[in-house]
């Protein structure tokens, strides 16, 4: 049995070895390389693809795939939306995923950045290095005082809610499907203009799909109160980038959280060597600001995650290898 690991990154190595060691019936290939037009051909001769990146897989990378007579590729993060479905299809191609890799790392980074805001960090931080070690006026906010509103209560957003209840926060909630917990707990709105209308802050938790494209839009920041909190640790196409500077420009929101960004492909996870590099001014804009954090997608970004993308990932492979089954198929 021989699986070929595109796109290995440093971090990511140990865990990749460890597993290897712990499965010497399976011959491991690795590259650091993504998995593209271009890389394609390593896959020859091997039963399975595991891979991780955001670039698209193509039609003519999966047609590729077929054509060596592979059937299986694991993904190791969440996200499906940049797989070709058709050719996946038409090649017979199994994917899985790996859904739950650390929802605590996520929903914890979520509201680290959440209380950042409240704290107003950054603004204390650039007084500091300015000499100024006043506090007025920048006098901060109490998450216990406030009403946050989580939009979808998966795994990722029911951890955040445990976390954001800890601080004494009351917790609505909006998701297309409910959890039998939360709705026997009275925390479900019926709309999202409610949930709008209602809360301090807002935590984003849903997944990247045609209908939730630009979720966070004009009219839905017109719905909301103003010097609203918004964080999105889930996906860059939520949130409308124009809308949201306009929204920061007149008040109506107060501060920003974002992990992930619309346009964040080829330039998230790159050193651009300075500040002036940075090849997007709108992303340069919300940097800028001293009420928006920027992070690049790193949420995530823990050992416990990172290991178990690589062994979740690993295994779904294998076991789609050896039987053609797996607990993280995904229905493309």
């Amino acid at each position: 049995m021989k699986i070929v690991a595109y796109g290995i990154r440093d971090d990511e190595k140990p865990y990749l070895d460890k597993w290897s060691d712990e499965n010497p019936d399976v011959e491991v290939q690795s590259t650091g390389d993504l998995l593209d037009e271009s890389t394609v051909g390593l896959a020859n001769g091997a039963d399975g693809v595991v891979t991780y990146q955001q670039k698209p897989y193509t039609a003519e990378v999966l047609d590729k795939l077929g054509s060596f007579g592979i059937k299986f590729l694991s993904l190791r993060n969440v996200g499906v939306d940049n797989i070709d479905a058709t050719a996946a299809k038409r090649n017979g191609i199994k994917v899985t995923n790996v859904p739950a890799y650390s929802p605590e790392a996520i929903a914890e980074f979520t509201v680290t950045q959440l209380m950042r805001l409240l704290r107003r960090t950054n603004t204390f931080d650039r007084k500091q290095k300015d000499g100024d070690l006043q506090w007025a006026p920048d006098i901060a906010e109490e998450l216990n005082q406030m009403t946050v509103g989580v939009v979808a209560t998966g795994r990722i957003g029911r951890a955040a809610m445990k976390i954001y209840e800890g601080f004494g926060a009351k917790v609505i909630a909006y998701d297309v499907f409910h959890n039998p917990e939360l709705e026997k707990q009275g925390i479900y709105v019926d709309t999202m203009d409610e949930l709008y209308s209602q809360s301090d802050v807002i935590s984003l938790h849903a997944p990247a799909t045609k209908e939730n494209e630009h979720m966070l839009n004009d009219d839905a920041f017109s719905k909301m109160k103003d010097g609203v909190y918004i964080l999105n640790p889930a996906r860059g196409a939520l949130i409308d980038t124009d809308a949201l500077i306009r929204a920061l420009d007149s008040g109506k929101v107060g501060g920003a959280a974002v992990d992930t960004y619309e346009n964040e492909v080829g330039i998230f996870n790159t050193d651009f060597g300075s500040f002036d590099k940075i090849p997007d001014e709108r992303l340069k804009n919300l940097m800028k600001r001293e009420n928006v954090l920027v992070s690049p997608h790193i949420a995530f970004y823990t050992k416990r995650a990172v290991r178990n993308m690589v062994y979740f990932a690993m295994d779904a492979n294998k076991s789609l290898i050896e039987s053609g089954k797996s607990d993280k198929l995904v229905d493309l």
